[in-house]
């Protein structure tokens, strides 16, 4: 299977622990070949023994669909890896060596870095093309030493590779350099924030398509209130669950991962159910809806005041890109700093990148769907006209 340089889809895969994602796709247009997905890898009973037989089944899936991999003129494959660590600033072509230096990062994502390993290997044994790794921590490098230091002794840091790494980066960098084209301005004269608002949850700030703050931290974990993640809450919690109720780290590191945010305060995590309870009546409903939205405005507030102005508020993913009384809850009361929706606009149905604020506003407020396929698309051919040119 092989492509002439400069030619060809792009092969997008995103390999976790039990799953693996792919689409085919061309990085210039965006049209979407063929997409899917392969489940309940190694679990019993389910067929799909390992990532090689995912694999292998991935293939055989896009035969089915009238796309055979051996003679679809592949050019490269992207490879979503979630935690880059200090090691990875920027898309790498894959070998050997970033393969184990990949997996000597899993530390830093235990749930999903190994998952991502085991991806790669599988695809690198079967794909005769050029791999390109992704990362989602990348877009972040940038962020100021004031904003991606811990404040904790320096040795502890640095042996350890402790910061504010960033999460969601694949996602912040598509939306955030999709928004010129919509609001008409170019990208270096636009300070951003985007809210990545899915089952999981992250904010940024982009000072002319530079990221300068985001709220995901060392781990996912940190920041915005999630699904099941808590986000933000006092790092004593730890020692004093420990303590007062008897928890493990590993109980307390489950109990703020898997059983917190919105399922924790409310009984459900995803965000429609949630909306129905609380249309309902649902006091719990209620209220984890408000701490969700107190969250979110709190990290609006200091981005504003970290960027010193603000040009454009996006919204993005599945919660962001489709529930208008949120969005409307966020900029509530918020005329003042010149954030407002337009009713109409806010709640029209359409899945396109849209304006929702009144003409004339101060600050855009836009919603922009997020496509992390094609931006690894995009990145992996951008790094190889650049090594092949």
């Amino acid at each position: 299977m092989s492509a002439e340089p400069g030619s060809g889809p792009v092969l997008v895969l995103n390999a976790g622990s039990s799953s693996l994602k792919y689409q085919l796709l061309d990085p210039a247009g965006g049209d979407v070949r063929a997409k899917g997905t392969v489940e309940r890898i190694g679990e019993e009973g389910s067929g799909v023994a390992d990532h090689h037989a995912a694999v292998e089944q991935m293939s055989a899936a896009l035969a089915d669909a009238g796309v055979d991999l051996a003679t679809a003129g592949v050019r490269a494959v992207g490879h979503r890896v979630v935690h880059g660590g200090p090691d990875f600033s920027d898309p790498v072509v894959v070998d050997d060596d970033v393969v184990a230096r990949i997996e000597a990062l899993s530390p830093l994502a235990p749930l999903h870095n190994p998952g991502a390993v085991a991806g790669i290997e599988a695809a690198r044994a079967q794909l005769d093309v050029p791999h390109v790794a992704v990362f989602d921590t990348a877009f972040f490098a940038t962020l100021p030493p004031a904003a991606s230091t811990y404040a904790l002794p320096r040795a502890l840091s640095e042996r350890y590779r402790i910061r504010r790494y960033g999460m969601h980066g694949t996602s912040h960098r598509y939306v955030s350099r999709a928004v010129p084209a919509l609001v008409g301005r170019p990208l270096e004269e636009l300070d951003q924030v985007v809210l990545h608002l899915g089952n999981g949850c992250s904010a940024s700030a982009v000072h002319h398509g530079r990221a300068v703050d985001t709220s995901m931290g060392l781990t996912p974990l940190q920041g915005l209130v999630m699904g099941t993640r808590s986000g933000d809450v006092d790092p004593g919690l730890h020692s004093y669950l420990h303590r007062e109720a008897g928890l493990s780290v590993e109980e307390i590191d489950d109990l703020l991962n898997k059983q917190s945010g919105l399922k924790g305060l409310s009984g459900v995590n995803d965000f429609r159910q949630l909306q129905e309870h609380r249309a309902a009546g649902d006091e719990a409903a209620a209220l984890a809806f408000d701490v969700y939205v107190h969250r979110l405005k709190h990290y609006l507030g200091a981005y504003l005041v970290q960027l010193g102005r603000l040009d454009v508020l996006t919204f993005t993913a599945g919660v962001g890109e489709n529930n208008a009384a949120l969005r409307a809850a966020v900029v509530e009361g918020l005329g003042g700093l010149g954030l407002a929706v337009d009713p109409g606009r806010n709640a029209s149905p359409s899945r396109e990148a849209r304006v929702i604020s009144p003409d004339g506003a101060p600050v855009t407020v836009a919603v922009v769907p997020t496509n992390e396929e094609l931006e690894i698309a995009r990145q992996t051919v951008a790094l190889l006209d650049g090594t092949e040119g």
